[in-house]
């Protein structure tokens, strides 16, 4: 079943761009934290961006400079703004997120569909 819904990937040659988003259905109390994975086939799941409830953001050091993430927290979005795109940033890219959606839940983790990202040289 669907927990986050991701959209904006595609095929594009290197040096273009993409935009990524990811919403959160429901009813949700309050978003702890927000980012994005991608995992390349063979390869392990790794951290590409995320950003905090206090707006703290960190990146990979293989996107610092050429991706940035933002948040609007009136829609429970996340965006990947993706720009100088190369051949290596090939994957499926994930969203995730730690909700708490009511006073009487705990805070987990709930993670989108996937979307490929191929780039092209």
């Amino acid at each position: 079943q669907v927990q986050l819904v991701e959209s904006g990937g595609g095929l594009v040659q290197a040096g273009g761009s993409l935009r990524l988003s990811c919403a959160a259905p429901g009813a949700i109390l309050r978003i702890n934290a927000m980012g994005w994975y991608r995992q390349a086939p063979g390869k392990q799941r790794e951290l590409v961006a995320a950003i905090t409830n206090g707006g703290t953001t960190n990146y990979a050091d293989s996107v610092k400079g050429r991706f940035t993430i933002s948040r609007d927290n009136a829609k429970n979005t996340v965006y990947l703004q993706m720009n100088s795109l190369k051949p290596e940033d090939t994957a499926v890219y994930y969203c995730n997120a730690n909700l708490l959606r009511d006073r009487w839940s705990t805070s987990r983790d709930y993670w989108g569909q996937g979307t490929q990202v191929t780039v092209s040289s």
